[in-house]
């Protein structure tokens, strides 16, 4: 089968996504918008929600147009780096940034219409909510797929025939890898901006309006609550897809890289094949994604588990499409029946760590029930409840993961005796990775689809609508709650696979810049001497390099830098990162905590100074709510970017590649755990309080109650702000570390000399 023609499934996946996306959001906009007032309510939200993303967005760009010339410099000037990574890396981060715009732009008009249908019926509300959540899923696989499918024509077919020389298939991966980063901190800034913009409102508009006001959530009284609910998108909604965006761009452009790893030495057309499976995958995950939407549907009168089974039914059958497709090409490319097991672990992994995020977050389980007890004896307990429940949700998914990666690793070959059985078993691993994340498209808007109900929610409450109104838009929330739940446990799932993958192409990134850069016969010549391979004594620079490129796999590069726990390097560095994710984690909680305390004082002054607020006489100024979680935000997400981006590159510059790896060791097992715990801690201590206020344990007003709504207080910088952005963490420094391992590896050796601990 001709490779070319396969290859075009990838941007006719991504397009067909586009398209679809395109017709859900003219379809959005077709629906009855509501009365004036909840069209006045939609429109402050979308308004305060671009501008706070018009403000991010300048940070972001000052920030990119700094790390491009520096990327200038190190391809042009240092000769570190190949000639289209600076282009690569702004293509990464536009895209990523045009699918937050587009998706936002949906959720925000979509809540009033939401409200509106749920006024007709729940099936209605539950339709408008869903498709336009599927706006965001379509739109980041779209732009993501297409990026990729771009660059890969542009370095493949466009470079030669415009006169260049013809890049490898190693040095074509290994230069699209690095797109990712600008994906990744394109994602850090969204979630990490949105997460603090986000839980500021959130605490202001709880601990004031709920406990000390005793008002009722969104009530129009509360001054904060248009910023909560533009928090709600700029936080789960843009954030969210920045978040999977580059999970996903990384899944794929990883195991692409593994790929020509993996088949070293074979003939062209078969490396060519196993680099472009992981887009043809996507691509096609992309179309059945689409096929899922349209199967979400549901009746007037349908609980919780019934709602839950019709958002189950497009995902499962999205699922069960793409693993048999798989295995269909699979077959036509021969490579190793055994990734079609890998792919399926990855799918089942997502899946399960999802439902256990689910038990241990849910009020209809007895973790969330207990927190819930716990509030009978005021805050503390409710605060030391949570803390040991995410804690111990933390057993499940590590094993979970662990697992999975073992599973994985074995179906592709990684424990048999072909000689590049670990490439090829990295190689199972990193395409698992791609088939959790595949049906990205439907399973990004059952999370989407959250903060669009929860706002339409909102809308009708301060929008007077009746009763029922409030119950099917609540039935609806409460539905996005676990959905929510769930997806932030496939998102840390994926992430920890996706870095897992990463780290692999790492090594590969090493072996392509070495035999580029470095530029001594006698380092090249020790290197074949160090891992046992043959050469001429009097063979030329080029052959040396060749030789470099072509024979050594990566135990011998494992070898080289002696990346062994007995290593101090590689040990110092697994402190580092490890270091970095609870600093990280620490300044994002900080962050929120003098957000928040600025919220809290405005709301104050505001029902101290306009008493007429509570008595509906005097109108409450949203706009200065909106504009001290913009302001926190963007002052905030400084200082954690900065930590993340240069712990990488100067632990590559004074400890060199092993102490990078074991930077990203240390950041992927300790981020992946904590993160877990933040994010399940997090969302119990939210639904206990949720549990409470549907009329348990005294219900809202209650002392149990106001204990609840602290440890939600808590518990919303966990699992909205630190614990989600954890997971870009530990991919954004796997792709700092790809695309600065020009530095490490040409001056990592000089600086190491210079300071007395060795060349490597």
């Amino acid at each position: 089968m001709n490779l070319n023609y396969l290859f075009l499934i990838a941007p006719i996946g991504s397009i067909i996504a586009l398209v679809t996306a395109w017709i859900f959001y003219k379809l959005m906009l077709k629906n009855d918008p509501g009365n004036d007032q909840m069209q006045k309510i939609a429109l402050a939200v979308h308004e305060g929600a671009f501008a706070y993303l018009k403000q991010q967005y300048k940070v972001v760009a000052l920030f990119f147009l700094i790390i491009f010339v520096l990327f200038l410099i190190m391809s042009f000037g240092l000769n570190v780096q190949n000639k289209w990574v600076p282009f690569s890396f702004l293509t990464g981060g536009f895209f990523s940034a045009l699918a937050g715009y587009f998706g936002m732009s949906t959720a925000t008009l979509a809540s009033n219409r939401t409200a509106q249908g749920a006024r007709k019926s729940l099936n209605a509300g539950l339709q408008i909510a869903f498709r336009s959540g599927a706006v965001m899923g379509l739109v980041v696989v779209g732009l993501g797929l297409l990026d990729i499918s771009m660059w890969f024509a542009i370095l493949y077919w466009l470079v030669p025939s415009l006169g260049f020389d013809q890049m490898s298939l190693a040095a074509i991966t290994t230069t699209m890898l690095t797109f990712g980063m600008g994906a990744s901190l394109q994602a850090l800034f969204a979630r990490v901006g949105g997460g603090i913009f986000t839980k500021a409102a959130d605490v202001g508009a709880d601990l004031v309006g709920k406990v000390e006001a005793g008002i009722p959530e969104d009530d129009p009284r509360n001054p904060a609550t248009i910023a909560d609910n533009v928090g709600d998108n700029v936080g789960d909604v843009a954030g969210m897809g920045a978040d999977l965006y580059e999970s996903y761009c990384g899944s794929i452009l990883a195991t692409a890289a593994l790929g020509v790893a993996a088949f070293q030495g074979q003939p062209h057309q078969k490396i060519l094949a196993a680099l472009l499976a992981p887009m043809i995958v996507a691509g096609v995950g992309n179309i059945f994604s689409v096929i899922g939407a349209f199967a979400v549907r549901t009746e007037e009168k349908a609980d919780q588990r019934t709602l839950l089974k019709a958002l189950s039914r497009g995902v499962n059958l999205s699922v069960v499409l793409i693993a048999i497709f798989t295995a269909i090409l699979m077959y036509f490319l021969k490579l190793p029946m055994g990734i079609v097991a890998s792919v399926i672990t990855g799918l089942l992994v997502g899946w399960t760590i999802g439902k256990i995020t689910e038990y241990y977050t849910s009020q209809s389980y007895k973790p969330t029930r207990w927190i819930a007890e716990q509030s009978k004896t005021g805050p503390a307990t409710v605060i030391i409840a949570g803390l040991s429940t995410g804690m111990l949700s933390t057993g499940l998914p590590v094993l979970t993961a662990g697992i999975g990666i073992i599973l994985s690793y074995a179906f592709a070959g990684g424990f048999g005796a072909d000689p590049n059985h670990i490439n090829l078993g990295l190689y199972g691993i990193s395409f698992a990775a791609v088939g959790m994340l595949s049906t990205l498209g439907i399973t990004l808007a059952t999370d989407a689809y959250g903060p669009i109900a929860d706002n339409a929610g909102g809308n009708a409450e301060m929008s007077g609508l009746p009763k029922e109104v409030r119950q099917r838009t609540d039935a609806l929330d409460s539905l996005g709650n676990t959905t929510a739940a769930t997806g932030k446990g496939f998102a840390i799932g994926s992430a920890a696979l996706t870095a897992m993958a990463l780290i692999a192409a790492y090594i590969e990134e090493i072996k392509a810049q070495f035999s580029h850069i470095i530029n001594n016969p006698a380092i090249l010549q020790n290197l074949l001497s160090d891992v046992g391979i043959q050469f001429d004594p009097g063979a030329s620079l080029k052959t040396l390099q060749e030789l470099v490129a072509n024979n050594l796999h990566l135990p011998q590069w494992i070898e080289y830098y002696n990346v062994t726990l007995m290593n101090p390097r590689v040990l110092v560095g697994m402190f580092l990162g490890s270091m970095v994710t609870f600093v990280f984690a620490a300044l994002a909680m900080k962050a929120v905590g003098r957000a928040a305390g600025n919220m809290v004082e405005e709301v104050r002054r505001q029902f101290r100074e306009k008493p007429g607020i509570m008595e509906g006489k005097d109108e409450p100024d949203y706009a200065s709510c909106v504009a001290i979680s913009t302001k926190g935000a963007q002052r905030e997400m400084i200082l954690p970017s900065l930590l993340v981006i240069t712990v990488p590159v100067l632990t590559g510059l004074i400890l060199g590649v092993a102490g990078v790896l074991g930077v990203l060791a240390g950041g992927l097992t300790t981020g992946f755990v904590l993160a877990v715990m933040l994010n399940n801690s997090g969302g119990a201590w939210d639904n206990a309080k949720k549990y409470i206020e549907e009329g348990n344990l005294g219900g809202k007003g209650s002392d149990a109650h106001k204990a609840a709504v602290v440890g939600d207080t808590v518990g919303d910088p966990c699992k909205d702000t630190a614990g989600p952005c954890l997971n870009i963490v530990i991919k954004l420094m796997s792709t700092v570390s790809i695309v600065t391992v020009g530095l490490a590896v040409k001056f990592g050796p000089v600086i190491g000399t210079w300071l007395g601990i060795g060349p490597r």
